[in-house]
């Protein structure tokens, strides 16, 4: 490193220039240390209403209390059943109160009777089809299908509810006559 100083102008004074040179780079240095940045890069504002979480507490609050008010009712029951014979008070002695029950009992008999209305009058229709005409019919196409049929009705089921061992013994006894003819011969 030279002890001359070379400024980096041409100048009339190197004493002076260089004086000025470092005053210059001592100002410039202070405002690089005062500057402030232009990209914020901090950790953002913490608030303390949404770290405690007010609605949050209050709610475990009402919760809690209304847990100490049933505790407190169902203790105050217990103390009276040990004071007492013991017995629980479970009646409940509240009546239903309707506003509307006069009104619901009205239409409830008005419906009854038109109801009943409507049951004299279904009584005296005379019915439109003739019932006894369709089993005389039915009878008819009956007769007709016997005559038209090779086996006469329900032979079937007949031949289903004979016993079993009947018809065994049927033809055991056709094989027992099959044996003395044989023989015979």
């Amino acid at each position: 490193m030279h002890r001359a100083y070379q400024p980096t102008l041409p100048c009339g004074n190197k004493l002076l220039q260089q004086r000025w040179d470092r005053t210059s780079y001592l100002a410039h240095r202070r405002k690089v240390q005062a500057v402030k940045s232009m990209v914020d890069n901090h950790s953002p504002e913490t608030f303390s209403h949404l770290q405690l979480k007010f609605k949050k507490l209050k709610l475990e609050e009402d919760h809690r209390s209304t847990i100490e008010k049933n505790n407190k009712k169902l203790l105050e029951k217990m103390s009276t059943i040990m004071r007492t014979t013991g017995r629980v008070d479970n009646t409940n002695e509240y009546k239903m109160k309707s506003l509307n029950r006069e009104r619901r009992q009205r239409e409830l008999e008005r419906v009854n009777r038109e109801n009943k209305a409507m049951r004299a009058r279904l009584k005296q229709v005379e019915p439109q089809y003739n019932h006894l005409k369709w089993l005389e019919d039915f009878n008819k196409s009956e007769k007709y299908m016997d005559s038209i049929a090779r086996y006469p009705r329900g032979w079937y089921i007949a031949q289903k509810s004979k016993p079993k061992s009947k018809a065994k013994s049927a033809k055991d006894s056709k094989k027992s006559k099959n044996v003395q003819v044989r023989r015979s011969t």
